[in-house]
């Protein structure tokens, strides 16, 4: 096929969209294209089944609603080209550039192509995304199903509502890609780097992530049933694990210490789980009062508005934990590394004492935070008074509208902490005559 004929074909497919005399759909149905330049082309609704377009050049082309069943586009560029609602099954799109590509409804399934010989199908193929460049596409609302996108970027994409059930993105770049309420059941992420992403209300069931690394992921509905984050970096990640996912023991464990808590000890029992792993679990509200749980895992655990009365947290990992509106009086968190953890106008002052008749014996039981690290925590508006901060790390900590009257700030780190309008204990007199 020459330049002219292309061009008149082209041609004749514009007065096609347009609906004129003389217009004809362009049908390059099973064509040899390769390395052909498309640039900026037209090619909304075209034929191109089956057609060899490798190393093509296809950049800011329209293939809106095209049909390129099975098409081959080994390296082509596409960048910035509209393929919305295109028909892309069974295409081959290993190394393929498109990056900025508007791909919203595409359909990239697996397919097979007639073998126009014998009119039989040449085999299903599954689409070839391999090492392609996808960064700030938009393939929202596509169907993926089954695609090889391994070692492929898709930083900043936008997959929201799309259809990657069973999709490989082993070794993949996704950061800061939006994969919001996707399909993403069964895919493969081994290895991938899906840092920052959005993955809010995605269906993730049954997904592998070793070695995915998640930083700052946000996992917020996601269904994670049958998925194994241990070998995930979930640093920082917005994620809250119902207590259901928990194993057998850990829960029982649970539901026996709630039922202690409510008959004041006469049923159930004392939660005794030091050491346990409830990294990412949401026990908002709920009662752990007395617990036990010394040197436990409670990385970005959630405890907004519990009861830790007179618990035992000391050298607990809570990094990134929520406390916030918790009540924390009398808690042990000597040790504790509390760092980036949320305690805003949390309750961490001292337990009124009784005796063994319920009676108050006007003694008090101060909160112990020594030796704990509370790095760039926000303390905004928390109660510390009479708290032991005795070396204590709060540096870059937030403790405007703190109140640390009366409590023990021997050698306590405060370089950089916000301290606006924070209640602080007066110092000793032989400080005052230092």
């Amino acid at each position: 096929m020459t330049p002219d004929q292309l061009q008149a074909m082209l041609e004749k497919h514009r007065l096609w969209i347009l609906k004129r005399t003389g217009g004809a759909r362009l049908n390059l149905a099973m064509s040899d294209l390769h390395g052909y330049d498309f640039s900026k082309s037209v090619l909304h609704a075209a034929k191109l089944s089956g057609a060899n377009l490798g190393r093509s050049i296809l950049v800011g082309a329209r293939l809106s609603e095209a049909d390129m069943f099975a098409v081959n586009l080994d390296r082509a560029d596409l960048t910035n080209c509209d393929l919305t609602r295109a028909d892309l099954r069974g295409a081959y799109l290993r190394g393929a550039k498109l990056t900025g590509a508007k791909l919203r409804g595409a359909d990239l399934r697996g397919g097979a192509l007639l073998n126009p010989r014998r009119g039989s199908p040449s085999g299903l193929a599954s689409v070839d995304l391999k090492n392609a460049e996808l960064d700030y596409a938009v393939l929202a609302k596509a169907n993926v199903s089954g695609a090889d996108l391994s070692n492929a970027t898709l930083r900043g994409a936008d997959c929201s509502n799309a259809n990657l059930q069973g999709c490989n993105f082993s070794n993949a770049k996704l950061a800061a890609a939006n994969l919001s309420n996707s399909n993403l059941r069964g895919a493969n992420f081994t290895a991938a780097d899906l840092t920052g992403v959005d993955l809010r209300g995605a269906n993730l069931a049954y997904a592998v992530v070793d070695g995915a690394t998640l930083q700052g992921a946000n996992l917020e509905g996601t269904n994670l049933d049958g998925v194994d984050l241990d070998r995930a970096n979930l640093t920082g990640a917005k994620l809250a694990l119902s207590q259901e996912t928990l194993p057998t023991d850990l829960r029982n464990a649970l539901k026996l210490h709630y039922r202690w808590m409510e008959t004041n000890g006469q049923e159930g029992a004392r939660a005794v789980l030091d050491g346990a792993d409830l990294r990412h679990i949401d026990l908002n509200g709920v009662n752990l009062s007395g617990a036990s749980l010394r040197g436990a895992l409670m990385t970005d655990v959630r405890l907004g508005g519990a009861l830790l009365i007179m618990s035992d947290l000391s050298g607990a990992d809570l990094t990134g934990a929520i406390f916030d509106g918790a009540t924390l009086e009398g808690v042990n968190l000597s040790r504790a590394n509390l760092s980036r953890a949320f305690l805003r106008n949390a309750l961490i002052g001292p337990v009124a004492l009784r005796d063994g008749a319920g009676r108050l014996t006007g003694r008090r039981w101060p909160a112990n935070l020594s030796a704990a690290v509370l790095v760039e925590a926000d303390l905004s508006g928390v109660d510390l008074r009479h708290a032991n901060l005795t070396d204590a790390d709060l540096t870059r900590a937030k403790l405007a509208g703190a109140n640390l009257l009366e409590a023990i700030l021997e050698n306590t780190r405060l370089e950089a902490a916000d301290l606006a309008d924070t209640l602080m204990p007066m110092p000793s007199p032989a400080a005052v005559e230092a």
